[in-house]
């Protein structure tokens, strides 16, 4: 069966965003001449612009929702404007209940779940449990594409830095002390689970180890990240590139792409690098690495040695430090294969 008209819903995070790019490209692909329309949520809105397998992108402005009078006011326009693209496919691979009504109200005739499916959401769609159930997430989504009989075979990633992008970010770089002819590697700081932070203090140890090498530790985050780059600031003997809060998506896709490695937790930021093909030390603790890893770079990644590992908790309930467990130099020994 072919189809000309379908619907992508993913709304977020950026992380699960970019686990769900290569989707974009397998349909692509296998439906060359249909039109192919994504749903998002702002934050990772960027992520998609410029991307030559997606035809249309359109924005869940998901504080509008949250409240009766916002529903009542901005609901109906949505659907109608959902319902004139006269969906015939819809891709819901969020798999909550606000993702499957945009997918049931999209007035798609076939209407297809990812596997992890809550919130009631495989009673309005037709749940897909494919060959890679227990594999990396993005073959999970790539699963997807699978149940329409297409067929799928190496992962690609249409991640698109425009000149212009390409251009602010080397000034960002250039402002800030990084960008030339100096090797340097990024650092992610942050998370959105504490217990996916690595210590400020084991980075402030690192940085200075890079800076002793001749190696340009930047700092990359969100502006809530600032309060641990303080803290890294601290202990380190040299303050490392501050890019905390400076650039956009795109941006930050460039300054990961010239790195000479990455490293970082199971964030948005270490999946963006493994997207990119950047050296990427993923640091994991209370996520599955088969499943949530490096994408192809499982080998580069480093697990907390507890027994506890894949414990899948934002915080630890037994009060533990859960990625501190690795060290310093470990990581350190990690970056010199790549730098």
């Amino acid at each position: 069966m072919t189809y000309h008209n379908i619907l992508i819903v993913k709304l977020s995070a950026i992380g699960d965003v970019i686990h769900a790019l290569p989707v974009s490209h397998a349909l692509r692909q296998c439906f060359p001449q249909a039109r192919i329309t994504w749903v998002v949520e702002k934050p990772a809105y960027d992520l998609l612009t410029n991307n030559p397998d997606i035809d249309e992108i359109i924005i869940f402005d998901k504080p509008q929702f949250k409240s009766l009078a916002g529903l009542i006011r901005h609901a109906p326009p949505f659907i109608t404007a959902l319902r004139q693209k006269q969906f015939d496919l819809a891709l819901d691979l969020q798999g909550l209940l606000k993702s499957s009504l945009i997918s049931f109200f999209s007035g798609a005739q076939r209407r297809l779940v990812y596997q992890n499916a809550r919130e009631g959401s495989r009673f309005i769609s037709e749940r897909v449990v494919g060959a890679y159930a227990n594999g990396h997430v993005v073959d999970r989504y790539l699963d997807v594409v699978r149940a329409l009989g297409c067929r799928v075979e190496k992962p690609v990633f249409p991640i698109r830095v425009t000149e212009q992008d390409a251009r602010s970010a080397q000034a960002i770089l250039k402002q800030a002390g990084a960008g030339g002819e100096i090797p340097y590697v990024v650092l992610a700081l942050g998370a959105n689970w504490p217990n996916k932070i690595w210590p400020p203090e084991h980075f402030a140890a690192l940085a200075d180890k890079l800076f002793a090498r001749q190696i340009i530790p930047v700092a990359v985050g969100g502006p809530g990240d600032r309060k641990l780059l303080d803290r890294l600031n601290q202990t380190a003997e040299i303050p490392p590139v501050d890019l905390i809060g400076k650039t956009s998506l795109k941006q930050l896709a460039y300054v990961i792409q010239q790195a000479a490695a990455f490293v970082g937790g199971d964030t948005g930021p270490m999946h963006l690098s493994a997207a990119l093909g950047t050296p990427t030390i993923a640091l994991m603790g209370p996520t599955d690495v088969n499943r949530n890893g490096p994408l192809g770079q499982k080998n580069t990644a480093l697990v907390a040695g507890r027994p506890c590992i894949g414990c899948w908790h934002r915080k630890c309930p037994t009060g533990l430090d859960c990625l501190a467990e690795i060290s310093v130099e470990d990581v350190y020994q990690a970056i010199k294969k790549f730098v």
